[in-house]
């Protein structure tokens, strides 16, 4: 069963050990990245970064039971367990299946994670055109025709990120 944890990124190894030495090794993580690309000085500068924030899935077979939950409370790295993933099973599964079919061959999100929806205001998070708004006008299986003011433009799917404004 997959539940949802909220972590202090900087003791995330610690985390890992604390889960490692109470439920074994047999937990699994799963914390979807993308890299993140922006001009700064003239120069590209990449940034690996969390899709989900302080966020991330693992997964256990004794997360059914509420005591194995109550044992890991207190885990270095844990700020708490968030309520719910009992009931979210199958939203949390189809996520993580979407998530993984996106990745690329080095496990970072390669495509837009959102479903496109005409005459909607999307910003670029990397690429040449970082921060910058636009509309898609329409799209095919691997491009996208955009609209950026008077700029109408064809980008590729996978060879930029976006997410809606």
């Amino acid at each position: 069963m997959w539940t949802i944890l909220k972590i202090n990124k900087k003791k995330i190894n610690l985390l890992e050990e604390d889960l490692s030495k109470k439920l074994g090794k047999n937990f699994k993580i799963y914390n979807p990245k993308i890299i993140l690309e922006r001009y700064s000085l003239n120069k590209l500068v990449k940034k690996e970064t969390t899709v989900l924030g302080d966020y991330l899935f693992c997964y256990h077979e004794d997360f059914k039971k509420y005591e194995t939950i109550n044992k890991l409370k207190f885990c270095r790295g844990l700020k708490y367990f968030l309520n719910g993933f009992f009931e979210a099973q199958k939203e949390i599964n189809d996520f993580i299946k979407k998530c993984k079919v996106l990745e690329n061959k080095n496990g970072y999100l390669s495509q837009n994670i959102f479903n496109l929806e005409f005459d909607k205001d999307y910003k670029f998070i990397t690429g040449p055109f970082v921060q910058k708004i636009f509309k898609i006008i329409s799209f095919q299986k691997k491009t996208i025709d955009i609209e950026m003011g008077n700029l109408k433009t064809r980008v590729k799917k996978e060879k930029f990120l976006f997410n809606p404004v």
